[in-house]
């Protein structure tokens, strides 16, 4: 009988842990109110902003150029790149993931130049990654400067909403001052410049990039949950695309935004670019209190010394 009561205890036990993981796992938590940055900024036609960049197959343009779907399945993944280079901007889209079970697939949203310089490219990603065995997604943000990829500087946020539901905006702004990743227009990082540790920050002229594609190797422990191809396709949406950054003149090269080869001023140089405000600091300590669960600067088991910025 004691072995009886036991057992039925554990298992009780064990259900109220479950409730908890799903409980937590759904997240209902109301976002501070901040500033819409998105609105200050028009949306670009994808086909003007954009071009193929690999599965074009998978590519699909409606309403008129201002929405996009890419599709994973098992043939190829796919993905749009900007036709001009950027030194500085904001830069956004509204993306709407793939619903279903989703571990391995990778959405990114991000800036890079390893094409025009492939041995110490710079890169700032938003990366959305199919998670585990659940359906949920993770937002995962990265910074590389001058070729550091063998460091990265990850941070892992849950979602406090279904982004599987419709479309969220998720936004990167980058300036000589700091880049800040927002979702919804919410911080939820901030990565400054810093004298002491310059050569972190990316420094040289990007692409924008959005893509679909198969991470199974690394997206999930190391590929323990690799893509299922039995729900492909798998189908993300992109829409309201905003690209506002200082145009690099492809004949030219250039170091900041006031030098030739640049088609206008910095658009991020405002006050409302140049620091967090308030309520912006509070919003983003929110999201961090409540939703990041990794940072590269807390992985004492992968630094034996940290990395200069986390100090």
């Amino acid at each position: 009988m004691a072995f009886l009561q036991e057992k039925m205890l554990f298992r009780g036990l064990l259900i109220f842990c479950m409730a908890l993981v799903v409980s937590s796992l759904k997240r209902p938590y109301t976002p501070p109110t901040v500033a819409h940055l998105t609105d200050y900024f028009p949306p670009v036609s994808i086909d003007k902003g954009f071009s193929n960049f690999f599965g074009g197959s998978n590519i699909r343009l409606l309403s008129n150029a201002s929405m996009a779907s890419l599709a994973l399945d098992k043939s190829s993944g796919s993905g749009m790149v900007s036709k001009n280079r950027y030194y500085y901007g904001f830069f956004s889209a509204a993306i709407k993931l793939p619903s279903g079970l989703s571990p391995g697939v990778v959405v990114a949203f991000y800036l890079s130049n390893a094409e025009t310089s492939p041995h110490n490219h710079d890169e700032i990603d938003i990366e959305l990654l199919g998670h585990d065995k659940r359906n949920d997604w993770v937002l995962q943000t990265n910074i590389y400067a001058n070729g550091s990829v063998s460091t990265g500087r990850e941070e892992k946020f849950y979602f406090w909403f279904d982004p599987t539901e419709q479309h969220h905006q998720y936004s990167i702004i980058w300036n000589s001052h700091h880049i800040v990743f927002l979702v919804d227009n919410i911080p939820v990082r901030e990565f400054p410049r810093n004298s002491g540790f310059s050569s972190v920050y990316p420094s040289k002229p990007m692409s924008i990039y959005a893509t679909i594609w198969d991470g199974s190797e690394w997206a999930t422990h190391g590929g323990k949950y690799p893509v299922n191809y039995k729900y492909a396709p798998f189908v993300v949406s992109f829409a309201d695309m905003k690209l506002s950054g200082c145009i690099l003149n492809p004949t030219e090269q250039v170091s900041s935004c006031s030098k030739a080869g640049v088609s206008s001023s910095d658009p991020v140089e405002g006050a409302e670019f140049v620091r967090l405000s308030e309520k912006q600091l509070e919003a983003m300590n929110w999201a961090r209190r409540k939703l990041m669960f990794y940072s590269y600067c807390n992985d004492r088991s992968r630094f034996k010394v940290l990395p200069p910025e986390c100090k």
